[in-house]
């Protein structure tokens, strides 16, 4: 068993089975043996995932570009302040040198207690925990997770209540549990500004093509439906639930500016200069790189990832 299997374990021994979101938040976030905190690198080719931020310095001058005209927009000097929430390793730091940048990760850094400016998070919200439901004679029933064998394995629990979403036998799906608490951390010390988010996800009119939810492990770069196994030592991710933030971050008082595809912020973003400036080279070699780059966010990502802006006024936050 690996360190967060065992933590597991025990924890099923003394309380019996325990919520998803139980399981993912030892095996994602736990300080001794979580994935992301256990000195593990999952990101780029030697890693289990890519991400966007990767892709630089494509991503990075394209996203820079779409913060210096909410800059703009807002009329801000020198106080205006980038927060990268979810930052991983970093790699944005170089693109929003120029905002008086703050990353925030798992552990490490801080945003201001106070300021104005732009709250911006890349693939953050598909990482945080979730419950699992499955239906069952027209009801949806919490999956929780119990010992099986050497390993873990689903347990049927009781029926939720006051989930009256129409339940179709044999379906499955993902339930949020820390997306609000996120949020409201992201947005507490915003005065003024913008708030960007981009992940993968759906909302409520795709979820039929998701029958048996969208909860997936990561490693060396393959989607594997073995949740359970390996704990600490995979990714565990599940699609964002974009209904559900867009009606959290409205009930935060953020007002919706943009929803739209990744490509279609993509094009937005470059139409400017028509990408001049993203793919700025000294060399062909360079050029033929930084062109796939572009073709990567557009084509393998640009449907499936979405773009929310919000505003927030002075004084808005709930």
């Amino acid at each position: 068993m690996t360190p967060a299997a065992r933590k597991i374990a025990a924890e099923i021994e003394r309380h019996g089975p325990i919520p998803f979101s139980r399981f993912m938040e030892i095996a994602l976030y736990d300080p001794e043996c979580g994935y992301y905190l256990a000195g593990c690198d999952p990101f780029g080719k030697e890693g289990d995932f890519y991400t966007a931020s990767q892709l630089q310095p494509v991503f990075g001058r394209i996203a820079a570009a779409f913060v210096r005209s909410l800059r703009d927009e807002m009329g801000a000097g020198a106080e205006f302040t980038l927060v990268e929430w979810g930052a991983g390793r970093s790699e944005m730091a170089e693109a929003f040198a120029e905002f008086n940048y703050t990353a925030v990760d798992v552990g490490r850094g801080a945003p201001p207690a106070e300021f104005s400016g732009v709250v911006f998070a890349n693939e953050l919200f598909d990482a945080l925990p979730v419950d699992v439901v499955r239906a069952r004679d027209g009801r949806w029933r919490e999956m929780r997770v119990g010992r099986k064998d050497e390993g873990f394995g689903w347990v049927e629990g009781d029926p939720i209540a006051g989930l009256d979403e129409p339940a179709e036998d044999g379906r499955w799906r993902e339930r949020p549990v820390r997306m609000e608490e996120t949020l409201l951390a992201m947005t507490a010390g915003l005065r003024r500004g913008f708030v960007v988010v981009i992940d993968y996800g759906y909302t409520a009119r795709e979820l039929a093509r998701f029958p048996q939810g969208t909860l997936m492990a990561y490693r060396r770069h393959q989607a594997l439906d073995e949740i359970f196994a390996q704990p600490g030592e995979q990714d565990l991710t599940a699609h964002v639930d974009w209904d559900t933030l867009l009606s959290a971050a409205g009930a935060l008082g953020l007002d919706l500016v943009r929803f739209e595809s990744f490509a279609q912020w993509l094009l937005r973003s470059g139409e400017q200069d028509q990408f001049a400036g993203a793919l700025q080279s000294e060399s062909e070699v360079e050029a033929t790189r930084l062109r796939r780059q572009l073709t990567t966010l557009l084509v393998s990502m640009g449907e499936t990832f979405r773009v929310a802006v919000w505003r927030k006024a002075a004084g808005k936050q709930k």
